[in-house]
């Protein structure tokens, strides 16, 4: 930021505001979608927050950008959290009427489009920038009370420092200590990050290209054999959940019982994630039908969730329907 790029926005100079604030777009959305864990929540807030922020540069004091954003992102996303009654409720939902299990995961849970080349922790992070964008991650933070996930992200996630993380919430120090203490108490625990193949690493790809294989030729025993015991199958927002090798890999073979079957690389979350394309069984074409998204232990899967919401999978940049050669 450069004292002439500030006095142009500050004189309502359009091009000088986005030069300054565009840097720190995708880190925006992303603080954004770990409070909200939805994508399309945390792109609502995000223009509201360029807004907020075009309107009020005149009254920027000039010192930290970045924590200044922050403070407008932080506070439109618990503005947005004190209005959730807005997003229907998890009953009004259609759900499978299925032997399973109910899951406990947010029902409003999106993926997060592609990697982590954007996201850099601060040096006072607990986390580093694939645990912190984790789907396991973001579904535990819902879990927490607004001020407790937003302590959380702000404290232990980007590193901002206990008294910035006070001035950013309009709390004291000691607020902010004893809700990061209950947020982390709270927090479910999650994967021993040392057990998880690092992205795009031989290892990963071969976890994922076998269970392509499988699933594409209908594999029950391979598939079996690629789940750890407590794997678990969510679909958001769907209510189901599926545990065990045995059921999930019943689940995926039976549901698709006498189809083909299409999967396509792509990444969600900083990880690996496929585009399941179904044929259409009234022209030679592929229709997308669902992305998943797996988080693997090792040499096997420990969890899969499922989403089938047209608008997810836009945004990830694929095609709705493919060709059949």
């Amino acid at each position: 930021m450069t004292e002439a790029t500030l006095a142009l926005a500050r004189a309502g100079d359009g091009a000088a505001f986005r030069a300054l604030v565009e840097p720190y777009r995708r880190e925006l959305q992303a603080h954004c979608y770990r409070i909200l864990g939805s994508v399309q929540d945390a792109e609502d807030v995000l223009q509201e927050v360029m807004l907020a922020a075009w309107r009020s540069i005149g009254r920027f004091d000039g010192r930290s950008l970045r924590a200044w954003l922050y403070r407008i992102a932080t506070n439109r996303c618990l503005n947005y959290l004190r209005g959730e009654s807005r997003r229907p409720q998890p009953a009004d939902l259609p759900g499978y009427r299925t032997e399973a299990g109910r899951s406990e995961e947010p029902w409003w849970l999106e993926p997060f489009p592609g990697g982590l080349d954007e996201l850099t922790p601060g040096p006072e992070s607990r986390y580093d920038a694939r645990e912190s964008i984790a789907l396991s991650f973001v579904a535990g933070l819902q879990h927490l009370s607004p001020q407790q996930r937003v302590v959380l992200v702000l404290r232990d996630v980007l590193g901002f420092p206990a008294a910035e993380t006070a001035e950013i919430l309009g709390i004291t120090r000691a607020a902010v200590n004893s809700a990061l203490v209950r947020a982390r108490d709270a927090l479910p625990p999650d994967r021993n990050p040392h057990e998880v193949p690092l992205p795009k690493s031989p290892a990963e790809v071969a976890v994922v290209d076998r269970f392509v294989s499988a699933f594409e030729r209908g594999d029950l025993e391979e598939l079996v054999t690629l789940l750890t015991d407590d794997a678990r199958l969510t679909m958001p927002p769907e209510p189901d959940e599926h545990r065990g090798p045995g059921p999930i890999a019943h689940f995926l073979v039976y549901t698709h019982v006498g189809l083909e079957v299409k999967l396509l690389p792509a990444r969600a979350n900083g990880q690996p994630a496929l585009v399941l394309y179904l044929p259409d069984p009234h022209a030679p074409i592929w229709r997308a039908n669902g992305l998943i998204v797996l988080s693997l232990r090792g040499e096997r899967i420990q969890s899969m969730t499922r989403f089938g919401d047209q608008s997810v999978l836009a945004r990830f940049g694929y095609p709705r329907t493919l060709p059949r050669g």
